[in-house]
């Protein structure tokens, strides 16, 4: 990775007239002291670590100075937005898994960015520094040194002057003649010293980026992250559907029962019809509390697995549906589920937005991914973010690391597929016995 900015500049013409040159210029000066501080910290944490290894004090010394690359490596990165400002470097540090000191070392010490760090430190602290006191020596020196010539014509009497310990000029026109130099000279080193620059900020970012395996297992962790979530809130809807099933809908059809027996013995009216009217509002609030429950997580998921609660789905559809179903094997239960509400969700809109008069369902396994299609025949021109559902099924099987396919040419037919990584769960077969 290079710096965008400040390559663009230097092919630009206005880089010149532009803040790049001082700061590359300060860039540079300010490792100077940084350097010849990080050496001096070097050397004396090295030796005194050394020398006192043997009385067991050196041992913190010697530690620091395996550390000393973190607060270096904060400087830097900050340092860096002098000449890249563009993309700003991140710590590449993860959070102690616990609070204390010990845990912080131990994390620390684990890290390969801890090493890199360090490695970077030697290399800033032995080498890098001396090299830009020369680069930016060099620069300031020669500009430097030519524009002075008349001052120093002046303090030499005006006779005689040596122009950077070359040659010597022996009037005053020949010595502003070599300051105008000087000065025309000054903008051509421009260009080099912040060629340099771009080159050091490309190092800077290649030993203190966060390196791809590091990102990888941020990646990686995010999506346990993630997946811990989904497991949890399907753990919950099972909650909540085992609670209204086992508590709302008995004392439900408890209710319903007593109304009926009470209709039996009551004949008069108006308690027959009144006892009538309330039989039929607890047999009503008990068939929609049966389909909260269904919508909620329907027990023939948890009972019998994935390929017959689409076969109980297709018979409820209000639109005739032809089934293609080839599940050796139960999935984990953030599959089924997940699946699942997919499917209902594509039939629920063939029923309300496609018109259509038929509907496909094929499911199967194929080379380690559940791969589930949803056809119909119906009108076309749906969308996943035109508020149908589908963009939150999208975002719930990306969470299983799947995608959603669709295809919905105007004038149809639509296509719906699923395609979502899968591994057998244990003892969840088909015909395993349920659960509770």
């Amino acid at each position: 990775m290079h710096s965008p900015s400040l390559w663009q500049a230097l092919r630009h013409r206005r880089y010149l007239r532009s803040s790049w040159p001082w700061r590359c210029a300060l860039y540079f000066l300010t490792s100077v002291p940084l350097g010849v501080a990080l050496l001096v910290c070097l050397l004396v944490l090295a030796l005194t670590g050394s020398l006192l290894t043997v009385a067991l004090v050196g041992v913190p010394l010697l530690l620091t100075l395996v550390l000393v690359g973190l607060p270096v490596a904060q400087v830097e990165r900050r340092r860096l937005r002098l000449i890249d400002p563009a993309v700003p470097l991140e710590d590449a540090h993860q959070d102690p898994p616990r609070t204390g000191p010990a845990a912080w070392l131990r994390t620390r010490l684990q890290e390969r960015s801890t090493w890199r760090e360090l490695g970077y430190a030697l290399l800033f602290g032995c080498l890098l520094w001396p090299l830009e006191a020369v680069v930016i020596g060099t620069v300031l020196g020669v500009s430097g040194g030519l524009i002075s010539t008349p001052l120093v014509m002046a303090t030499a009497g005006g006779e005689e002057a040596r122009v950077i310990k070359l040659w010597l000029v022996n009037s005053y026109p020949a010595a502003f003649a070599v300051a105008l130099a000087g000065v025309l000279l000054l903008p051509l080193l421009a260009y080099p010293l912040g060629l340099l620059a771009v080159g050091r900020a490309r190092l800077t970012r290649l030993l203190l980026d966060a390196s791809p395996q590091q990102n990888d297992v941020r990646v990686e962790e995010l999506s346990r992250s993630r997946m811990r979530l989904v497991t949890a809130f399907e753990a919950e809807r099972r909650r909540i559907e085992r609670d209204l099933h086992d508590g709302a809908q008995q004392r439900l059809v408890a209710l319903s029962m007593h109304l009926g027996l009470a209709r039996l013995d009551a004949r008069e009216e108006p308690l027959a019809g009144l006892l009538a009217q309330a039989h039929g509002e607890a047999q009503a609030a008990l068939v929609e509390l049966r389909e909260l429950i269904q919508g909620i997580h329907p027990q023939v998921l948890t009972d019998r697995g994935l390929a017959a609660a689409i076969e109980d789905m297709v018979d409820r559809s209000p639109v005739p549906v032809d089934l293609d179903l080839d599940l050796p094997h139960r999935f984990l239960e953030a599959v089924e589920s997940a699946v699942y509400f997919a499917v209902c969700e594509a039939l629920a809109n063939v029923a309300k937005h496609s018109r259509a008069t038929r509907a496909t369902v094929e499911a199967r396994v194929d080379g380690g991914q559940l791969v589930v299609r949803v056809k119909d025949n119906g009108v076309g021109g749906a969308d996943k973010a035109d508020g149908t559902g589908l963009e939150g099924v999208a975002d719930r099987i990306s969470v299983l690391g799947g995608r959603l396919l669709m295809s919905s040419p105007s004038g149809g037919p639509t296509a719906f597929r699923l395609l979502v990584p899968c591994t057998p769960a244990p003892d969840r077969r088909p015909d395993a016995p349920p659960t509770r």
